[in-house]
């Protein structure tokens, strides 16, 4: 599978490089799997109410058991009053879901090899905005011709890291936000030449 080679203006050039065979034919049931836990990992997990043990109060019967015409109460605890637990309510929950790293390895693949397949996926040398402006990284984003890119650096640049932050569909991030989901969100991804070398020595 060829991969594309940009110029530094992000321009395709006539150079390609070779997918790695281990790329292909992988079963997507990785990158899902990997995607359920990676977003399942992201949950706020804050949801929670107290239950009649755990609320305040009750220490005392609220009236009589029999004489007043109506139903028996034992505590201000329980959940038919105002302040008392709620019966059935939300609590805390662990949400992660485990994926090992041979999954973690080939949902990236199949990440990089579905871009591949539909020609989105590039190789540039470096990442470079010596002027630090949005307008010219700008410039470099809509040369991919994509609605949405991901841009990979092997290092950080602050002058690049400015220019692209303010670029709501195009992210400049470093090698280790690589993997399944960042990759599969992307219409595009470009890799820095030295971050390409890394992903196909490790396959």
């Amino acid at each position: 599978m060829a991969v594309v080679v940009l110029n530094e203006n992000f321009e395709k050039t006539s150079e390609s490089l070779e997918l790695p065979a281990s790329f292909k034919d992988i079963n997507s049931h990785n990158l899902y799997l990997y995607v359920k836990s990676y977003q399942a990992a992201l949950r706020a997990n804050s949801a929670s109410s107290k239950t009649r043990s755990e609320a305040s109060g009750g220490g005392k019967k609220p009236w009589s058991q029999k004489g007043r015409g109506g139903a028996r109460a034992g505590s201000k605890r329980s959940p038919v009053f105002v302040g008392g637990g709620v019966a059935f309510g939300p609590t805390k929950r662990n949400y992660n879901l485990k994926v090992n790293k041979k999954q973690k390895a080939l949902a990236l693949k199949f990440a990089i090899n579905q871009l591949a397949e539909n020609g989105q996926l590039f190789v540039v040398d470096s990442v470079k905005v010596d002027s630090g402006k949005t307008k010219d990284a700008n410039k470099l984003f809509q040369n991919l011709d994509s609605k949405s890119a991901l841009i990979i650096a092997d290092s950080s640049d602050e002058q690049a890291s400015r220019a692209f932050s303010n670029i709501a569909k195009c992210e400049l991030a470093g090698s280790n936000a690589l993997n399944g989901f960042t990759a599969s969100r992307y219409q595009a991804v470009v890799l820095e030449k030295a971050v390409w070398e890394n992903l196909t020595k490790e396959s």
